[in-house]
């Protein structure tokens, strides 16, 4: 199957190209605004599916948008036409197609020849109304204001919000590609009628702003955002892939003393933290125990012993771990418990607490095992 992406440089294409290969399709006839024109005889005569995404947003006279979106759009139907190629056609609208400014009419008339065209030729056409799209690759400072935001935050630039309660409409783009390459694996019912995306995030852009401060906030206090909402997961997603190349990687406060050293990794509200702890040789650690907080612990280099003893009991029960073989070892509420190293390098142990640690409610009581 050769499949035509018009458009293939942009936002939705370079996202869209990458996962067609992802899933096995090869045979990409790639045409963007730099594409030699001769090229587009070739490939409308040859292609077996069209995703049309080529269009301005952008221009700098007005004219353009008509030319750029409506104007482009009939060649490339009138190509597939001279080679009586019937091959499906997909585009890309925006929902400012409804709008009556100089972009909106322009893609509107760009829906209205795609419909035409597929009515008039026995053709399955799909049209998308897209309202805001985010997601990585997408250009800043362009046409998209979480790309402006997650690019500017994570470099430390300024951002302007002019109205903070500016109700917005976004799709994700990997929920894009899943609903575009859908149509080119199974086609659809619809019948003149405009495709869509599904979910759509409805959130107020003053929340936006400081969804993505806080993800910047996070390398400091190292709050994981909730992960379990999927409109802050994806736009996590998103502002990572803005961060600069130098800027990878974050340092993390260790507290270190002659026993070795303990370092606060991640935090989450509601499931706890992790924390990274290093026993020098013949180190023991701990000696206390809990009413309600709870740890898992997971030694992955070196060799030790975690002992346990209940409360008021004489009984000594030892759990011998290496990193040799990884093994979580839960540490129960009400039970004395250490750890000690037991060879001769330093052992490292990753400890998760199912509660960020509260300096005025410790649960976290002196007693040797």
């Amino acid at each position: 199957m050769k499949i035509l992406i018009t458009g293939s440089k942009g936002f939705v294409g370079k996202n869209l190209v990458a996962e067609l290969r992802n899933q096995g399709f090869n045979d990409l006839l790639e045409y963007d605004v730099d594409t030699n024109p001769v090229l587009l005889d070739q490939y409308t005569s040859e292609c077996s599916f069209v995703f049309h995404l080529a269009g301005v947003n952008r221009p700098k006279e007005q004219s353009e948008f008509m030319a750029g979106n409506y104007g482009f759009t009939s060649v490339l139907l009138q190509s597939l036409k001279n080679h009586n190629n019937k091959a499906p056609v997909l585009i890309t609208s925006s929902t400012q197609a409804a709008l009556e400014n100089p972009y909106g009419q322009s893609k509107k008339a760009g829906e209205d020849l795609i419909f035409e065209y597929g009515n008039e030729n026995g053709i399955q056409v799909f049209v998308y109304r897209l309202p805001n799209v985010f997601g990585k690759w997408c250009r800043p400072n362009y046409n998209s204001g979480v790309a402006t935001f997650c690019h500017n935050i994570a470099n430390d630039l300024p951002i302007q919000v002019n109205d903070p309660e500016v109700i917005m409409n976004l799709v994700y783009i990997d929920d894009v590609m899943a609903s575009l390459i859908d149509k080119l694996k199974n086609g659809s019912d619809n019948k003149g009628t405009f495709e869509t995306v599904e979910p759509v995030h409805t959130i107020r852009l003053g929340e936006i702003v400081k969804l993505i401060n806080g993800f910047k906030d996070s390398r400091q206090n190292l709050l994981l955002p909730d992960l379990g909402d999927a409109f802050t997961s994806k736009l996590y997603s998103t502002y990572l892939s803005y961060l600069p190349t130098d800027k990878f990687s974050y340092p993390l406060r260790m507290n270190v003393d002659v026993r070795g050293s303990f370092t606060e990794f991640i935090k989450s509200p509601d499931r706890g933290q992790v924390s990274v702890n290093i026993s020098r040789p013949g180190i023991t650690k701990a000696n206390h125990w809990h009413h309600t907080k709870n740890e898992k612990f997971l030694v992955v280099n070196g060799t030790g012993v975690i002992r346990f003893r209940k409360i008021n009991s004489p009984e000594i029960i030892e759990y011998f771990v290496s990193g040799e073989t990884l093994e979580v070892v839960d540490i129960p509420v009400g039970y004395a418990h250490n750890i000690e190293n037991l060879g001769q390098t330093d052992m490292v142990t990753i400890m998760w607490v199912n509660e960020i640690f509260d300096k005025s409610k410790p649960d976290t009581f002196f007693e040797k095992v």
